[in-house]
């Protein structure tokens, strides 16, 4: 049988009454019915699982990128450890620097006697009220002295260099109006704030019973 044949077979088919067909096209329609069947078993029953497939395999790569994260986190917990250290030290110098309640009538004493060496006269000097913070508390001290810019330099550098921790803020020079100084320079007058500060004891700390 010829092509031409078995397009005429094919085309002379009665869909309605397939128990005549000839038999190589009974076969073909078995074969191709079995096909399809297949097809949609596989699609139906494969589907499913693929879609599974799926959910995991994101699973998968959110818990690998999970997992890199905290490797990278235990990596740098040393890191961590040393900064936190070094925080500490840093800590611990700068709270040396601060004095105690004891001592900070020294530290008075000793801004004065930096003016005292700086040639500087006084006009005031007056303590301000203590200013609570979290650690530690702020005392400003209000002063004014007189002198040539030269012994008020002295006295700025000399306030810096202390071994505790003294600020300079709110300055303000004016001349005094007064005669000349021996030197020829006019007398100037300088007001600011010198600025100290102390540690607070255990019992004046943020929830132990202490002040704010």
């Amino acid at each position: 049988m010829n092509l031409q044949e078995a397009i005429q077979q094919l085309n002379s088919l009665d869909p309605q009454n397939p128990g005549i067909w000839p038999q190589w096209v009974r076969i073909g329609a078995v074969i191709v019915a079995a096909l399809f069947v297949l097809a949609g078993g596989i699609y139906f029953l494969a589907k499913p699982v693929y879609d599974d497939l799926q959910i995991v395999e994101g699973e998968e790569v959110g818990l690998r990128d999970e997992l890199e994260n905290k490797q990278k986190k235990v990596a740098g917990l040393d890191a961590y450890r040393e900064q936190l250290a070094e925080m500490e030290r840093s800590f611990g110098a700068m709270l040396r620097q601060l004095p105690s309640k004891a001592e900070v009538a020294n530290l008075l004493n000793d801004i004065s006697q930096t003016r005292v060496a700086s040639s500087l006269e006084e006009e005031l000097f007056q303590p301000q009220g203590e200013i609570p913070r979290d650690f530690y508390a702020e005392i400003p001290n209000r002063i004014t002295v007189v002198g040539n810019y030269a012994e008020l330099g002295t006295f700025v550098s000399g306030v810096a260099a202390l071994p505790r921790i003294v600020t300079v803020s709110d300055i303000e020079i004016r001349p005094t109006g007064s005669q000349r100084l021996k030197e020829g320079a006019t007398p100037l007058r300088m007001t600011a704030t010198a600025k100290t500060f102390r540690y607070l004891d255990d019992d004046e700390l943020p929830g132990k019973g202490g002040r704010r």
